[in-house]
C-alpha cells in the first residue's frame, strides 16, 4: 500500500501551502479533521493552486514555501492505480461534512465507506487529488443516483483537480522545513480560483448532459449496491 521514496522519483519535494498569512511551523493536530484526508497539514507542488487557495477573496493572500525530506517517510497514494475514484470518494465521505437525507443517501455513505474505505493508519503521509465545493457538489450527485460512476470520472479528471498531499504524523512534520513566503495578489488569484470552479462545473453539466442525450447508461451507486457491477 505505502509507496517507496523513489516513487517520487526524487529525495525532497517543493511544497506551497496558501494561506492569510505567514505559517513558519506548522504544528501536528492544527488543521481541521474534516479535510479531504482528516486532520493534516496540505500543500500543493503546485505554486499556482496555493496562490489561488490562498485568495479566497480579493484580499491578498500568503504562499508559504517548504521544503518535504522524504527518507523514511510512509507514503500513500490514492492516486496510484491500485485505488479508484471510488476509494478516493470513499475517503472524501469519511471526513467532509455533507447532507446525508434522505435514508437511501445514508445507506449509500455507509456502503461507500465499508466496500471501498481506505484505512488511513500508518500513513505519514497522503498524495491525491485535491476536492474543492464545486468537485465535491459533482460526488453527491453520484451518492444520491444522479450520476453513473464514468460522468463522475471524467467530470473530476477534466478541470484541472490536481492534486495534494496531507502531512499526517510527527514524522512527517519533523522532515518539512519553512523556506520563505510571498505574498499573492487576491485581485489576481481570486478570479482565476472562481474561474476554475465555473469552468469545472460548466464541464459537468456539459459532460451530464451529454450522456443523458447519448443515452449513456454507465455504473450507477446502486448498480454497485446491489452487486449488479
Amino acid at each position: 500500500m505505502y509507496r517507496a521514496v523513489d516513487f517520487f522519483g526524487k529525495d525532497a519535494l517543493t511544497l506551497f501551502h496558501g494561506s492569510r498569512a505567514v505559517v513558519k511551523q506548522p504544528w501536528l493536530g492544527g488543521g481541521s479533521s474534516h479535510c479531504d484526508y482528516g486532520s493534516g497539514f496540505y500543500g500543493t507542488e503546485s505554486l499556482a493552486l496555493a496562490s489561488e487557495w490562498a485568495c479566497p477573496t480579493l484580499d491578498d493572500g500568503c504562499v508559504n514555501e517548504y521544503r518535504l525530506s522524504l527518507g523514511g517517510l510512509k507514503v500513500l497514494d490514492l492516486s496510484s492505480p491500485e485505488f479508484s475514484v471510488l476509494n478516493w470518494l470513499a475517503v472524501l465521505l469519511a471526513h467532509r461534512t455533507f447532507e446525508v437525507e434522505p435514508s437511501s443517501s445514508r445507506r449509500a455513505r455507509d456502503f461507500m465507506l465499508e466496500r471501498y474505505g481506505v484505512d488511513l493508519t500508518g500513513a505519514d503521509l497522503i498524495h491525491g487529488y485535491r476536492a474543492d465545493d464545486s468537485y465535491f457538489s459533482f460526488a453527491r450527485d453520484f451518492l444520491t443516483n444522479q450520476i453513473d460512476i464514468e460522468t463522475l470520472e471524467r467530470a473530476l479528471f477534466s478541470g484541472g483537480l490536481g492534486y495534494q498531499i496531507a502531512l499526517k504524523t510527527e514524522s512527517a512534520f519533523e522532515a518539512l522545513s519553512f523556506v520563505g513566503s510571498a505574498t499573492v495578489e487576491g485581485s489576481r488569484w481570486n478570479p482565476l480560483r472562481i474561474a476554475r470552479d465555473g469552468k469545472a462545473r460548466e464541464q459537468y453539466q456539459r459532460l451530464r448532459m451529454a450522456a443523458i442525450e447519448g443515452g449513456f447508461r454507465g455504473t450507477y451507486l446502486m448498480d454497485l449496491m446491489r452487486g449488479e457491477a
